[in-house]
């Protein structure tokens, strides 16, 4: 019964995260600490997070807007006179594909499969993450047999894969861009973490602070389809297009707890050179920026016995 609490706080997280989330990005909110899961043991927990994407602000201002519904209410567009405004609303679909603003939450779980190596499944509503963390520094013991002293140092490097169908989320002007240039999109993301943590407490029963470094490459097919934009008479042809570009990223968070339920405040920090992307009617855009995610999170820690 003591545990009723956290549990309640487990089912409002899901439903705010239903609730927000509104779009897919990357899963690259950072919880983990730099012990992995004990063997033979569970966790389960989920996050709710904000993509705050520089670029991506950048380029969604509300001249885009105002753009967006202006060419989504033409039968015919023509680029002569209007290829700029074009070019721009091309621009503002990509850079959400590739960096949206706005909620991102997750749900997963984890087990220890062997005494320094555990692996995951994260759920992050539209993308599917599947990864593995091996710690090779600290001890590898549980709160109820600690293997080494309270404030012992960890380190662990995982290795995580993503994969999703990248969509423009469903608000009024990116429905416009959507209905105009008949945007898709599908991304795969390889992200490899390196996480070191300091305990509270023996084995981190009331918790951690961690932090680390992450590298992360993307790979990308996008493309338009266009059906009334036109030069003249001609409809100007769709395309598609692969591209990848790497991130490079820091973060920080602490676990505070007791045991069985923790919560983890978490922000992480990326930079990324997007690349040099092709638009429609030979035209081409470069991106790049920075992007801040900070978190919330909730872990429960499930011993199952073995231990």
């Amino acid at each position: 019964m003591k545990r009723l609490p956290f549990l309640r706080a487990g089912l409002a997280l899901t439903t705010l995260a239903t609730l927000l989330t509104t779009a897919c990005t990357a899963p690259r909110v950072m919880t983990m600490s730099g012990k992995v899961t004990p063997r033979g043991e569970f966790k389960v927990g989920g996050n709710q997070a904000f993509n705050i994407p520089t670029e991506t602000i950048s380029k969604t201002g509300s001249a885009i807007k105002e753009a967006a519904v202006q060419l989504a209410k033409q039968e015919k567009v023509d680029y002569s006179t209007s290829g700029e405004l074009v070019d721009k609303v091309q621009i503002a679909a990509l850079a959400y594909a590739l960096d949206p603003v706005q909620p991102a939450a997750d749900l997963f779980v984890r087990y220890g499969v062997a005494e320094r190596l555990d692996v995951g499944y994260k759920y992050a509503f539209g993308s599917h993450v599947f990864d593995g963390m091996y710690q090779f520094m600290g001890p590898t013991g549980t709160p109820e047999r600690p293997g080494g002293p309270a404030g012992a140092m960890y380190g662990s490097i995982g290795l995580q894969f993503a994969t999703q169908r990248a969509k423009l989320p469903s608000i009024p002007f990116l429905d416009d861009i959507d209905a105009l240039l008949q945007f898709k999109a599908t991304r795969n993301d390889l992200i490899v973490p390196l996480v070191f943590s300091h305990s509270f407490g023996p084995e981190e029963e009331i918790g951690a602070v961690s932090y680390g470094l992450v590298y992360s490459h993307t790979f990308l097919r996008y493309g338009f389809a266009p059906r009334n934009i036109y030069t003249g008479n001609d409809l100007i042809p769709g395309l598609e297009r692969k591209q990848n570009f790497a991130s490079y990223g820091a973060f920080a968070n602490v676990k505070v707890g007791f045991k069985y339920a923790y919560i983890v405040p978490a922000l992480a920090l990326y930079y990324q050179n997007y690349g040099t992307y092709q638009l429609l009617n030979n035209k081409s855009s470069k991106l790049s920026g920075l992007t801040f995610i900070p978190s919330i999170g909730l872990q429960f820690r499930i011993p199952t016995g073995r231990n």
